[in-house]
This record gives structure tokens, C-alpha cells and sequence, in this order.
């Protein structure tokens, strides 16, 4: 069969990489000029390595991933066990604290006695327990409340719920903490070279099994003609026709459903546009000295600091494959009507300096903007209502097939489950055709 992949990140490719293997005829449509998705990664003067526009790394337990190199041959990931913290406290107090395992929290200052144990009981069953559906019957924030009561849920996960989630703090299903804790290991995985170094490694296997690969290319509108699609893209600003006779769709819903209203239906178009999302935004910098001495990813849990959390990239992987420049990512979700979204890199710069500086009064430099990244459509918001929307990868439209990071839940979006889940609409389309 004659196969449009639409998007070039993870799924797309490892979706062409799986169904090659059955001799298909595919051709995969990425709409920037690179590709990867939100792995994409970009490289500076001077740097030995690409780096992504949004922070990213894998666990040690990540099969998919790791299958996929050993089958395209990349030379291997690098692991190492970085240090996961959390602030506390107000300007002129702040506390760093690492949390990357039950005994953190047992040892960790802020808590009481009770409440530590409270914690830690609870964090070691989310690390054994198998997915349970009484975690879809209650939010995080009850689950927290009940289980570690709300000494813990007020100092440890109230302020981290509302950086990430904003207005829906508490009405994220205790699914996503499941999965956020269950799935965590100590080890981080890293590609040599980086994300998109792996990326384009794929990308060539996949060439040399015949997927054609179009980049700079975007979907402007798909019909039916006859028992095939029709679609016009957007090629360097020029239109093109195209054919094939089944299309899987890996962009984020809004994208497909702007470019597929008229054949996949309206009933399953309004259905699918109740879902809910936040943008992300990204603003890294370099300087001489890390922002953070020695913590990787630090969550953000004082509420007089307005930033989702801090990660020092340099403190995972070494500085020398960047000019021998610190790097660190400076995070937020936000909403789409945010003022934060309106911000230059400039403006954002300065809306963050007092913050680094009072957390780390001792950084005397003032850090450089490297880029600044706006994501959208990068956090779906994993309440009730998410579970009421069909999430399956067939469509009433015939042989046409929807593969996105909103189908990695209860897991947070990553570069394994963008594997996963282009191996399983594969595996899924050739049971269907």
C-alpha cells in the first residue's frame, strides 16, 4: 500500500521504520526543516552536539528506545544518575532538596516525622503498585491528601501541581502521579551526540528501506477520491497533490482536525476538540558558571517564584560539547491567552534574573539567551473529561489512522513512548488493512 505518514518526529519515523519492513511504499511529511518533533534539536557555533528545544532524557527502563537503537545500529546511550531537587522556602530562604527517592523524603527538613513516613509509604506503593482504575476515579490532589496528608500535599506537591497545570491543579487524575513515580528510575539516558543525532541516524535507515522522507512540508487539506485520498501540502510555499491510499496522522489533534474535518466527520471532530491543552515555553541559557551547583532538575515549590522548574543540562552531560558552556532551561506550561507566550527572549530574560539570582545569590554573571522555544499543544490536561474522548488509533474514516502524544497517557509525553506508540499503530495497521 501507498502510506502518508504526516509528521516527522519519533512516532512518524518509527512508524515508517516498522511498516518498511512489510515492503510498503511510504512517504513521511515533516513540516519544519528538520526533523524530530519536540526532540529536535539545534547546534550553536563551536558545539560538538545538537541540543533539543525542550529538555529530555530516558530512563534506564525505557525498552522501546533502546530496541530501536540496537535495530538501526546507533552507537549507544549514555547513563548517569543525576541529582532531582525541589525549592523551598521564600526569598532570602530558600532550600534545596534532593527527592529523587523515599529515603529523600525521610530525611527531608520540611516535613514533620508523620508526615515524612506518610510520604515515603506512599511514594514506595506508586513505585510497586500496577496501574489501578481507582486511579482514574480520583484526582492527584485527593489521592495526595488522603494518602500523605496535607502537611505533604501543601509543602511538597501544591505548588509543583500548580506550575505545572495552572488552573487545573487539582483536577488531574492520581493516573498521572501513578505514572510519574512508577515509571522514574535513578539512571538517565542520554544519546550520544544528542536527540537529534539519533533522529537523523533513523531517518537514514529508514531511506535506505525506501521511505521517502519530504521535510518543510505541511498539510494543508486531505479528501477522498474514489477508494484513495487526495491531499494538497504546502512544499517552500508551493502546492503539491498528492495520493495514498491510507494516511496515519502523528500531528497534535487540532492539526489533524483543521486538515481532515471533511472525511473524518464532524460528530468525531467535536468530540475530539474537547481536549484540553497548555503550551510549553522554553528560554535557555548559557554562562560561565552553572546556574545550579549540582542539581539537574529542580522543581520549582516555592510560590514566590514564578517558573515551572530549572533544568541544568550541563550538570547531566558535559559542559565541553558546548562550547564548554553551562546550559540550562529555564520551563513553564502555561495557557494559551498567557502573557508569559507575548514575551521576547529579552523580556523573558529579564522577568527570570532576580529569580536565578536569588536562588543562586552567589552567580554573579548575568546569563545569555541561547534560543528561546514556544511549543503548542505540548501538555494535554489529564482530568474526567480527557477520559470521556475516544483515544483509539482508528478513525470513521477508513485506512486513515491517528498516532499522537496525547495516547501516551497516563504517561507523560517522552521520546520512548513516541517509539511505543509508532510501533503500535504499525503493529495496529497491519492487523486492519
Amino acid at each position: 500500500m501507498k502510506i502518508a505518514i504526516f509528521g516527522g518526529g519519533l512516532t512518524g519515523l518509527s512508524a515508517a521504520w516498522y511498516l518498511s519492513q512489510k515492503g510498503h511504499i511510504i512517504t513521511v511529511y515533516e513540516g519544519g526543516e528538520k526533523l524530530g518533533g519536540l526532540a529536535q534539536g539545534f547546534q550553536e557555533e563551536g558545539w560538538g552536539w545538537a541540543l533539543e528545544k525542550t529538555y529530555h532524557h530516558i530512563f534506564s527502563n525505557d525498552a522501546a528506545i533502546l530496541s530501536l537503537a540496537k535495530e538501526i545500529k546507533f552507537d549507544g546511550f549514555t547513563f548517569s544518575r543525576p541529582t532531582t531537587s525541589s525549592l523551598f522556602g521564600e526569598r532570602n530562604n530558600y532550600r534545596i532538596f534532593p527527592v529523587d527517592s523515599p529515603k529523600d523524603f525521610l530525611l527531608l527538613p520540611e516535613l514533620t516525622l508523620i508526615s515524612k513516613l506518610r510520604a515515603g509509604i506512599t511514594i514506595a506503593f506508586l513505585k510497586i503498585s500496577p496501574f489501578l482504575s481507582f486511579f482514574e476515579k480520583i484526582t492527584s490532589s485527593d489521592f495526595l491528601r488522603k494518602t500523605m496528608g496535607e502537611e505533604a500535599w501543601n509543602v511538597l506537591w501544591r505548588q509543583l501541581f500548580r506550575n505545572k497545570y495552572g488552573k487545573y491543579a487539582e483536577n488531574i487524575l492520581a493516573s498521572f502521579i501513578w505514572a510519574r513515580i512508577s515509571k522514574r528510575t535513578p539512571w538517565l539516558g542520554y544519546p550520544n551526540g544528542g536527540f537529534q543525532k539519533f533522529i537523523d541516524i533513523l531517518a537514514e535507515n529508514n531511506k535506505g528501506r525506501g521511505v521517502v522522507i519530504k521535510k518543510s512540508t505541511t498539510l494543508i487539506k486531505v479528501k477522498k477520491e474514489g477508494l484513495e485520498y487526495g491531499f494538497i501540502t504546502n512544499e517552500d510555499g508551493e502546492e503539491v497533490a498528492g495520493r495514498a491510499d491510507a494516511i496515519i496522522s502523528t500531528l497534535p489533534y487540532p492539526n489533524t482536525l483543521k486538515t481532515m474535518r471533511g472525511v473524518l466527520g464532524e460528530e468525531y471532530c467535536s468530540m475530539q476538540e474537547k481536549r484540553k491543552y497548555l503550551f510549553a515555553i522554553n528560554l535557555i541559557l548559557k554562562t560561565n558558571e552553572p546556574i545550579l551547583k549540582k542539581t539537574y532538575w529542580l522543581n520549582i515549590g516555592a510560590q514566590d517564584i514564578p517558573i515551572m522548574c530549572i533544568v541544568q543540562h550541563t550538570n547531566f552531560i558535559d559542559k565541553k560539547h558546548y562550547g564548554s558552556k553551562h546550559i540550562s532551561y529555564i520551563a513553564w506550561y502555561v495557557d494559551k491567552e498567557s502573557e508569559l507566550l507575548k514575551k521576547t527572549e529579552k523580556e523573558l530574560l529579564s522577568f527570570v534574573s532576580q529569580h536565578i539570582k536569588n536562588i543562586t545569590p552567589t552567580l554573579i554573571e548575568t546569563p545569555e539567551v541561547v534560543r528561546l522555544f514556544k511549543v503548542p499543544y505540548a501538555q494535554p490536561i489529564f482530568d474526567s473529561d480527557f477520559l470521556t474522548i475516544p483515544q483509539t488509533f482508528a478513525t470513521p474514516a477508513k485506512n486513515i489512522y491517528i498516532a499522537n502524544l496525547d495516547m501516551t497517557y497516563p504517561y507523560d509525553r517522552g521520546t520512548n513512548y513516541a517509539v511505543q506508540l509508532g510501533k503500535d499503530v504499525s503493529n495496529y495497521f497491519l492487523k486492519n488493512i
